[in-house]
């Protein structure tokens, strides 16, 4: 029988919620699924919703779309009492990864409590923000690729399939085209190899850090607006940038980024007051 891969998807942690481990639910608190013996009420179904994933949220809010996850939680719930009545949850490999799932629900739910209360600190993030504005660039940019033989990047039909010399060559004739004034638009679209790029005249999206492999964006971050790079060589070939602007996001625009960051140096500070030794006669030396 097929299953939809949403039963795949809910935890078995999420029936820790269920009336096996939790208080009797309040009076009037109306039963929406039983289980054999086990009931779950609609707080407690809402409550398991709210766990999930927001897209998978958003997809349940039809009535058949909600008796659809109930269908697999109850399958879920009937599963994992035929394995607990197998005794399957004394085994030790199986203890194992329950103790393992039970620790990453904890630790998901301390940087989910930790991050909304860093969101509701307006101050820390506004901080973060005028301390680490470097991290939040954005660059406008053309270029154009010459690829060479290795490259990610297919070979066009009708081109020479060059070597990294070669097209190293290539590139530097074309840069002296465009310092001497050449169109950059028109050339990119003749010559560029990057031909999804190369259709817009060169241009790029608007990229941040971490957008772009680190030689692009160190090459692209070093130019003034107007100015052309030298030959950049990436794992895609040889890149002639020309920068058009380089901004800051604005706060506004970059919080839900910031709010990561800030997610992240918690993450490490904790991680920081627990040292983690591994033996190297193992694991090999770093």
């Amino acid at each position: 029988m097929k299953h939809s891969v949403l039963l795949f998807l809910v935890p078995l942690a999420l029936f820790a919620q269920t009336p096996a481990s939790v208080p009797a639910a309040a009076a009037g608190d109306q039963v929406v699924l039983a289980v054999g013996a086990e009931k779950i009420t609609r707080s407690q179904f809402e409550a398991i919703v709210a766990t999930l994933p927001a897209n998978q949220q958003s997809q349940l809010t039809t009535p058949a779309a909600r008796r659809k996850l109930a269908d697999e939680i109850g399958k879920l719930e009937a599963l994992a009492t035929e394995a607990k009545a197998r005794k399957l949850d004394q085994d030790p490999a199986v203890r194992q990864m329950l103790r393992m799932q039970d620790e990453s629900i904890l630790a998901n739910a301390l940087v989910k409590q930790q991050m909304a209360i860093d969101r509701s600190n307006a101050t820390l993030l506004r901080d973060y923000y005028d301390k680490h504005k470097d991290e939040f660039g954005q660059l406008k940019a053309e270029h154009i690729l010459i690829r060479f033989k290795g490259s990610q990047v297919p070979l066009r039909p009708g081109e020479k399939d060059l070597t990294g010399a070669e097209a190293l060559a290539r590139a530097q004739e074309i840069r002296q085209k465009l310092v001497a004034g050449g169109d950059f638009a028109a050339i990119a679209k003749t010559e560029s190899d990057d031909t999804g790029s190369a259709q817009q005249g060169g241009a790029l999206p608007a990229f941040g850090p971490g957008d772009m492999v680190p030689e692009f964006f160190k090459a692209a971050s070093a130019l003034k607006p107007g100015e052309i790079s030298q030959p950049v060589r990436t794992q895609f070939g040889y890149h002639i940038i020309k920068l058009e602007s380089h901004e800051t996001k604005p706060f506004d625009q970059a919080q839900q980024q910031i709010e990561q960051k800030v997610a992240q140096a918690f993450v490490d500070n904790v991680s920081r007051e627990f040292p983690i030794t591994l033996d190297e006669t193992y694991f090999g030396k770093q």
